[in-house]
Formats: structure tokens, C-alpha cells, sequence
């Protein structure tokens, strides 16, 4: 078995502990050390961990996860890098099961089953886009077709406003738009009632057993605005003039040295979610890189560094005025986003991207 990485060791042995406690559900500790509170992906994803190991997905798994599944691979790679390519339109997608109901939904060749979705405990930072409801208006049969509409409940037992399908996202998917009546005031911000109808069209002769169609579920399209997602951006850039040029200012200063791979670098620091034993919950990635950037700042800090004026002007000060200033330090210059999937404590599954999550380039500052 390969050697693990001693500082990845050590990120796991600390968090083995609180992980591993049922009830702990808190952020990780401001007094961890350094090696813990450099990854803030963690520690976001800590505060929605559903508990202890032993928790399973139940009524989340089926068809409902693999359509979010589906969602996923065409919004990010492997890795949980978002592609440049999605249209998603957020950075949050929540998908909501129907709470379920007793009662015998078949009557001859007709199916009726009220369907509600309880939408309380909604972050406050969620701001809703846009809401959908995800059904299949077609399920072939052994002898027929059974054919499927969505309907809005009303308070009479007559038949409801018939929601028509808005977009078909794909494999016989269709989304309905019920965004207007989760809009706050309209009197059911707290809940959604819908009727999902069915009728088997059988061939001539033919006759097909009642088959329970898959529950249509509920999409929440959301803007997280959560204060921290973008915590760890880059400082801004600063208009600076070219440290090449800055360089040929001082006479006698271009005695630079090929650089060595003790330069300062991006380095991998892959975590995986089945070590940390948040792979029951967490479905998309497997792991987690965010990349450190580690080695020692060059004496003429080249372009390609992206470095500060403020940099390059210390680094001459450390060598030839003060060498108790500090030689500028290697840190990240640029990040990108990780998309994750998740299984929710309530049973939903979530789609969120954290912004500035991978180091992809480094800097001296």
C-alpha cells in the first residue's frame, strides 16, 4: 500500500476524531491548526454533514439521485471543476422528494396521486431563481403506454390548473415551471401541492397491472450568497508595470539563476472523501485537490509569476538594503470553483459549487 503524505496524515488523524462523533455537526474549531483550517472546503462541508457514519441515503437514491447524477457530469469533470460549458444559471441546485401519502392511488386505467413538497427550513442565503418539477410524461408498458400530466391542488376536489412542460432536459425527462407559486405571499411559500395523473393507454387486447410511476420531484434553482464562498479570493490585481522591466532598472541585477524545483510551485495535495468516511453522502467527487503552493521565491521574480510591484521591491530591499525584511512568500495567485453533490440530512440532494476552492497558479507576495 502506497505511503501516504505526512502532512496528509496528519489532516486526517486530526479529523478522524470529530468526524467520527454522531452529533457533531459544527465547523471545524478556529483554534485547528494550520493544516485544517487551509482547507475551507471542510469546513463548509462539515456544517451540512448528516451525522454519523452509519447514516444511509434511504428514499434519496433511485431514479431522483441518478437524474442529479446526470446533471452533475454535464456541469463538472471528475475532479468537481465546473465546465466552462454548463448553463446552469447558478450555483445551487436543490432537489426535493414528495412527502408521501397513504391511500390507493390506482382507480381502473386512472392513477391520482397528490404529491407534497414541504420547502421549510430554506437557508436564508438561498434566493430562489427559478423552481421546476421533474416528471416522466411517458413510461412504456409491456401492452401500451402510460401516459402522465401534473396538475396544481385546489381546495375543491375538482380537477386543478394542468401544468404544462416547459423544457424536456433529457432521456423522456419534463420539467413543468412552478416558479410563480413559490413566489412569497402567494399563500403556499411553505409548501407545494400538486396531483400527479396517469392514465394506461393499452393496445387493442392488450391489458397491462397497475405499475406505479417513479414520484415526479421537486427542482429548486438557487443563488447561494452565503458570506465566505468567495473568502478566499485572490487579492485584487493591481495595475503594476512588468517586473522583467522593473528588474532592468537596477543596474547589475539580471544574474538570475535557471530556476530549480525548489522554486515556488503548485503542488497536489489530493483528499479523498472515502478517507475522511464521507463517501455515503457526499456522491461527486471522489476527492478533493485543492493544490498548495509550496518552494522558495526566486530572486528575480519573473513575469510569469504574476508577482506585485510590492514583491519584486521587497525582495530587492531584503538583498541589498535589510536582510531582516522578509523575502516574499509563495501563495496561491488564482483559484477555481468545486462543484459538489450531496445528500442532505432531510434526504434532498444538493447541488452547489464553492467558489475559490483549487489553487491553480501560484504567486510571491
Amino acid at each position: 500500500m502506497a505511503l501516504l503524505h505526512p502532512f496528509t496524515s496528519l489532516l486526517l488523524l486530526l479529523l478522524a476524531v470529530p468526524l467520527s462523533r454522531p452529533a457533531s455537526r459544527s465547523p471545524l474549531s478556529p483554534s485547528a491548526p494550520p493544516a485544517v483550517r487551509a482547507l475551507p472546503l471542510l469546513q463548509a462541508l462539515q456544517e451540512r454533514a448528516p451525522g454519523s457514519r452509519g447514516w444511509q441515503a434511504g428514499p434519496a437514491g433511485g431514479q431522483p439521485l441518478r437524474y442529479m447524477l446526470s446533471l452533475y457530469r454535464r456541469a463538472a469533470d471528475r475532479e468537481g471543476r465546473p465546465r466552462h460549458s454548463r448553463s446552469l444559471g447558478t450555483n445551487t441546485i436543490r432537489l426535493i422528494r414528495t412527502s408521501p401519502h397513504g391511500g390507493q392511488p390506482w382507480a381502473g386505467r386512472w392513477y391520482v396521486q397528490p404529491l407534497t413538497y414541504r420547502l421549510e427550513g430554506q437557508p436564508e442565503a438561498e434566493h430562489l431563481l427559478r423552481a421546476t418539477v421533474v416528471y416522466l410524461p411517458s413510461l412504456l408498458l409491456a401492452r401500451g403506454r402510460l401516459l402522465c400530466a401534473l396538475e396544481l391542488s385546489d381546495t375543491s376536489n375538482g380537477p386543478g390548473a394542468l401544468l404544462s412542460p416547459v423544457a424536456r432536459p433529457h432521456r423522456g425527462w419534463a420539467e413543468a415551471d412552478v416558479t410563480p407559486y413559490l413566489v412569497p405571499g402567494n399563500g403556499s411559500a411553505g409548501s407545494l401541492a400538486l396531483r400527479h395523473v396517469c392514465v394506461r393507454a393499452s393496445r387493442e387486447g392488450g391489458h397491462d397491472a397497475p405499475v406505479a410511476p417513479s414520484h415526479p420531484f421537486l427542482l429548486l434553482y438557487l443563488n447561494d450568497t452565503q458570506a465566505g464562498l468567495a473568502s478566499l479570493e485572490a487579492e485584487p490585481h493591481r495595475q503594476r508595470r512588468d517586473t522583467g522591466m522593473l528588474a532592468h532598472d537596477l543596474p547589475g541585477y539580471l544574474q538570475e539563476q535557471e530556476g530549480e524545483k525548489s522554486d515556488c510551485s503548485l503542488r497536489p495535495f489530493p483528499v479523498s472523501f472515502a478517507q475522511l468516511g464521507w463517501d455515503h453522502w457526499i456522491i461527486a467527487p471522489h476527492r478533493y485537490n485543492p493544490h498548495y503552493c509550496k518552494g522558495v521565491c526566486p530572486r528575480l521574480l519573473r513575469h510569469d509569476y504574476h508577482a506585485p510591484n510590492h514583491a519584486v521591491v521587497q525582495s530587492f530591499v531584503h538583498q541589498l538594503v535589510d536582510a531582516s525584511v522578509p523575502w516574499p512568500s509563495c501563495v496561491p495567485y488564482r483559484y477555481s470553483p468545486i462543484s459538489v453533490l450531496m445528500i442532505e440530512r432531510d434526504g434532498s440532494i444538493l447541488y452547489k459549487e464553492y467558489e475559490n476552492m483549487i489553487a491553480e497558479s501560484c504567486t510571491c507576495r
